[in-house]
């Protein structure tokens, strides 16, 4: 069962690499290079995205009354984002290693880079830093969460839920007590699925 398991880990890895794959494809029809991990733009290039940019008044008049009045409401999520990111990390420096739960890296999460773009103006390039964070952030908790979830209570839930993530498909049958009982403590240390996927990446 574990080996039928691993292997249908192994095709969403997959899955995740060809999508991840698929939206980078546009990157060959750009005039970019990666240079100490940030993108950098060609001289003309640059030139004919600042010309493209946006003014800050147009943005400002362009809005509604409404996107404005809510954007407090937006950015007020930087607090608690901001409390979840420090506390996530945290968490995994003093509880993975004593569970020996692989490490996430915080950078392959929180990617924030599309403030350097010169088409965008500063509200667009502050709104990109903003979503950058904040879903980086929550994608490095949940990921976190999972692998805690595997480590101390992987059963799968009675009734479906949505949007659960992929590691609960290792998981113990709901009121199967002697497939927990039994299979606890390998699950327990059954990240193999990790290495691979990053062995794929680097």
């Amino acid at each position: 069962m574990l080996n039928q398991l691993d292997h249908l880990l192994e095709e969403v890895h997959e899955l995740e690499r060809a999508i991840s794959e698929k939206v980078q494809q546009t990157k060959k029809e750009l005039t970019y290079e990666i240079a100490h991990g940030r993108a950098v733009f060609g001289e003309d290039v640059r030139r004919r995205h600042r010309a493209m940019a946006k003014r800050v008044w147009r943005t400002i008049r362009e809005s509604s009354f409404l996107t404005i009045a809510t954007a407090p409401v937006i950015y007020s999520l930087l607090i608690p984002i901001s409390l979840l990111d420090l506390l996530v990390s945290l968490y995994q420096w003093i509880c993975f290693p004593v569970y020996q739960i692989p490490h996430l890296s915080r950078k392959e999460y929180v990617v924030v880079d599309r403030q350097s773009l010169a088409y965008l103006n500063v509200i667009e390039k502050v709104n990109c830093v903003y979503c950058g964070n904040c879903n980086g952030v929550l994608a490095l908790a949940r990921e976190v969460a999972s692998r805690t979830e595997q480590y101390w209570c992987p059963i799968k839930h009675a009734r479906r839920a949505k949007g659960c993530h992929i590691r609960t498909c290792l998981f113990c049958e709901f009121g199967d007590a002697e497939g927990y009982a039994e299979n606890l403590q390998g699950l327990r240390k059954q990240f193999q699925d990790l290495e691979k996927t990053q062995q794929n990446y680097d």
